[in-house]
């Protein structure tokens, strides 16, 4: 894996034969990490082990520190080496395990039983003696401790829509929730999530005034995360504020993030929320994309391994470089690639910039050279220990219609389509969509987790209402049903930003515009950026060619005319033709409120 050799602690250097190098060996050998795999729990009741599950992240400055101080004690040393299978897994690289322990963190510390039962979920960083008095109190009594709950049982909802009640609770928790005096949800950790903020934004656009200034304050506290000299956004302010970052830049924090503000600037029709979604793509272009075009997946906290970035992240640039740049993950997996071809795509579209559309399509075509499986689904890397994941095939049909939304390309659509069918397939569990297929070989049956559930059932509506196939409603509310569950709802904290965002969709029809007209002809086309500029990404965006025979979805019938039109359409029936970009653009002004209220009347 991708994880920095262990350091042992340099005074220990002197006394070794052969200086530095017996030194480094010594380092090498403290510990035998092993992979995660099937044989796991085998071979631990084999060899009289427990496990240990050390799972974090290349850019995770706590893991850094766990290796220089916790992993490098003598006494942790010997209790994992005599007692344990010690396991170390890249959680970017193994959805599956991710998210089946994401509410811990990372690094996040899980002790199993012989047999697979869990003893202990510990989150963050823990401390050496901490970490020897744990271990050596499972070798005692291999029972489990405080940290393992009972989860919940889980018991589908009825509709593929919350309850009332349900929405009313959680909406009133969601905003609860809320900081009022900086802006952001959390008590210690602040950051940009783009779930809370996007629900924010739309709820706002229809005419709440304390959403809309709740997403207004969250993303002027939340541009100081952004760097200003590199541009992207860190992770996540520590302290309750929005002053203490960690300076970790992921690729779902930029993605997502460039994402908001473009639909910030779409809804609220002010450029200026362009400039911090522009800065995330300039980061994007200058520090992950590969040669090829493709996305890399996430740049260092450290620039020094185990040292808080602080002084570094305030040089200039020159005085960075001068440093040396905090390494980047350059693994270039599918879902990495989807979530920044979707942003690029939304800034293309409340921008107009060609080469945003440019870049999203050359990351598309690598990643469908380089990863697509048979069936329309995609792995997750070159070669993957085990997958497929729901994430990476889920994250590319998101892209594929993303893509199609802004180009009207029907190629596009028929990608989308065959990553719905192959997660239909491939992950459909009995209550929603597991992050992996069910395998009686796996150590760990796989999750449903909430956030991939979120995106799905958002992503198959949109797709349906595109192409009108009953399967995909079917996909959209069997995801739905798992996350109306009451235990799922009243689990999540103010998490349920997502959950009220999906909830909101599938209970109505997306906006509706079609263009009709010939692609080649300029007046078209100057019709088809206006919709892409007055409306969001959740929005049904269509081109009628004739040429190019009926749309996917041949649910209106439009006249045939002599020259380009545009029409907003809801309940089967349209409005006049809008023959000019400021017609439609000043209809679109008022098209989202309205829509809050009642139906768009023709």
């Amino acid at each position: 894996m991708f994880f920095c050799c262990l350091l042992v602690a340099i005074i220990l250097a002197a006394s070794l034969p052969g200086g530095a190098a017996a030194a480094e060996q010594k380092v090498k050998n403290a510990i035998a990490w092993q992979p995660w795999s099937d044989e796991i729990f085998a071979r631990a009741k084999a060899e009289h082990k427990l496990v240990l599950l050390d799972l974090g992240a290349a850019w995770c400055h706590w893991c850094h520190v766990m290796d220089e101080q916790t992993y490098a004690d003598p006494a942790v040393i010997a209790l994992l080496r005599e007692k344990y299978l010690a396991v170390r897994v890249d959680a970017d690289a193994r959805p599956d395990l991710a998210n089946r322990y994401e509410d811990y963190g990372w690094p996040a510390t899980i002790v199993f039983k012989w047999d697979g039962s869990e003893l202990a979920k510990r989150r963050g960083y823990i401390p050496p003696k901490p970490m020897a008095s744990m271990l050596q109190a499972f070798i005692d009594d291999p029972t489990p401790g405080p940290s393992v709950e009972v989860e919940p049982a889980i018991v589908a909802a009825s509709d593929a829509a919350l309850s009332g009640k349900l929405r009313a609770a959680a909406r009133q928790r969601f905003m609860g929730a809320y900081d009022k005096k900086r802006g952001g949800w959390g008590d210690v950790h602040h950051y940009l999530n783009w779930n809370a903020i996007e629900w924010c934004l739309v709820e706002g656009a229809a005419g709440d005034a304390a959403a809309a200034a709740r997403a207004r304050q969250t993303l002027t506290s939340g541009m100081k995360l952004i760097d200003p000299v590199w541009g992207g956004v860190y992770q996540y302010s520590t302290d309750g504020d929005w002053d203490h970052p960690h300076f970790e830049k992921i690729m779902p924090f930029q993605a997502e993030n460039l994402r908001v503000f473009a639909l910030a600037a779409t809804l609220w029709r002010e450029p200026k929320w362009l400039e911090p979604a522009q800065a995330i793509r300039r980061y994007l272009r200058d520090f992950l994309t590969s040669p090829e075009g493709a996305f890399y997946t996430s740049q260092d906290a450290d620039v020094v391994q185990g040292e808080h970035g602080a002084k570094f992240f305030a040089l200039d640039d020159a005085a960075r470089r001068k440093r040396g740049i905090p390494r980047i993950d350059q693994h270039i997996y599918a879902r990495e690639n989807g979530l920044a071809i979707t942003g690029l795509c939304a800034l293309y579209a409340a921008s107009g910039d060609a080469s945003c559309l440019a870049d999203a399509r050359r990351a598309a075509e690598w990643i469908i050279a380089n990863r697509a499986l048979a069936g329309g689904g995609f792995r997750h890397d070159e070669k993957d220990a085990a997958g497929p994941f729901l994430a990476d095939t889920l994250a590319m049909a998101r892209a594929f219609l993303a893509l199609y939304t802004v180009t009207a390309e029907r190629p596009w659509l028929a990608r989308a389509q065959d990553a719905a069918a192959f997660i239909d397939a491939k992950f459909r569990a009995p209550l929603g969509f597991a992050t992996a297929a069910a395998s009686p070989a796996a150590p760990l049956p796989p999750k449903v987790q909430v956030d991939e559930n979120t995106a799905l059932a958002r992503f198959a509506h949109l797709l349906h209402q595109h192409t009108g196939l009953d399967v995909q409603r079917a996909m959209a509310a069997h995801a739905m049903r798992f996350l109306a569950a009451p235990a799922v709802v009243e689990g999540q904290g103010f998490g349920t930003g997502g959950l009220l965002l999906a909830d909101r969709e599938l209970t109505a029809e997306p906006a509706h515009a079609t263009i009709v007209g010939a692609k080649t002809d300029a007046a078209a086309r100057a019709l088809f950026t206006a919709a892409l500029r007055g409306l969001p990404m959740s929005a049904r965006i269509e081109w009628f060619d004739a040429s190019e025979g009926p749309l996917p979805r041949a649910d209106i019938d439009f006249p045939k005319l002599t020259e380009p039109a545009a029409f907003l359409c809801a309940n089967g029936s349209c409005s006049l033709p809008m023959r000019t970009p400021e017609q439609l653009s000043k209809r679109l002004a008022a098209l989202w409120t309205n829509r809050a209220k009642k139906p768009l009347s023709p």
